[in-house]
């Protein structure tokens, strides 16, 4: 997967993200555990959204991720506000800053483009590593229903001034998968729009699974959220955030 292109309109098509609401859960979840600092890494963490939120609230936040394209967006954003960020180029499923956090958050569905259960166990390891005792450890997941109701078989397409796209989504080979097929049409520089194409493959587990892992990982499990909402998932949630503590 190559995130180049990718990377240069992420933004614009994550403006109607809500992303002010994952960061409200966050710091509700922080006051709860009585943890006194504020150190938090942001895995998967783009072009920098969620992190340069979190610096603004007050926290001592860093980033990893994958894509240097999308790292060298967020330490431009970050740099623009005043901000010195430390932003680290790693796989979350081979986490390894030197640093120890009071929370870790992987945020907008990230977790979902681990390609296996063995990726999805090794980053609840890392993560684990990576936490203080008491640490808290917040990440969001696609329903298998929103893969198999939302996603499956369906088109989406969206005509923008900057940004056009058209996106197919089918599902994949493994069991509650799903295969994403982007074509963009971006605007350039002499208002001609060229043209790109990006695959992007997820895939989700049942609850229980995610529930296994995190309690084999050392995880005690706070609770579950539905849809960033303020109430547990229900059967056609589409999105589910797990809210762990490190014991």
């Amino acid at each position: 997967m190559s995130y180049e292109r990718f990377a240069s309109v992420y933004d614009i098509l994550m403006e109607d993200v809500p992303y002010d609401r994952w960061i409200a859960l966050f710091v509700e979840e922080m006051g709860k555990t009585g943890m006194v600092g504020k150190k938090v890494l942001d895995v998967a963490c783009g072009t920098g959204e969620f992190t340069i939120r979190l610096a603004q609230r007050g926290f001592d936040v860093s980033g990893v991720d994958l894509s240097e394209d999308m790292l060298s967006i967020a330490r431009d954003k970050a740099e623009q506000q005043k901000l010195n960020l430390p932003f680290y180029h790693q796989d979350m499923t081979e986490l390894d800053t030197g640093e120890v956090y009071d929370g870790v958050v992987i945020f907008c569905d990230s977790l979902n483009y681990l390609r296996n259960e063995e990726e999805t166990k090794k980053t609840f390891a890392a993560v684990y590593e990576h936490l203080h005792e008491g640490g808290l450890f917040l990440f969001d997941v696609h329903s298998v229903y929103k893969i198999h109701q939302i996603f499956a078989d369906a088109t989406f397409a969206d005509a923008g001034e900057e940004v056009s796209y058209i996106w197919n989504s089918f599902l994949g080979e493994e069991p509650n998968s799903i295969e994403h097929e982007l074509t963009f049409f971006v605007e350039n520089d002499s208002g001609l729009y060229e043209r790109f194409e990006e695959d992007h493959y997820q895939r989700t587990y049942p609850v229980e699974d995610y529930l296994g892992w995190l309690k084999q990982a050392g995880f005690s499990i706070k609770r579950l959220v539905g849809d960033l909402g303020d109430s547990e998932p229900g059967p056609t949630s589409e999105r589910i955030l797990f809210v762990a503590v490190k014991e």
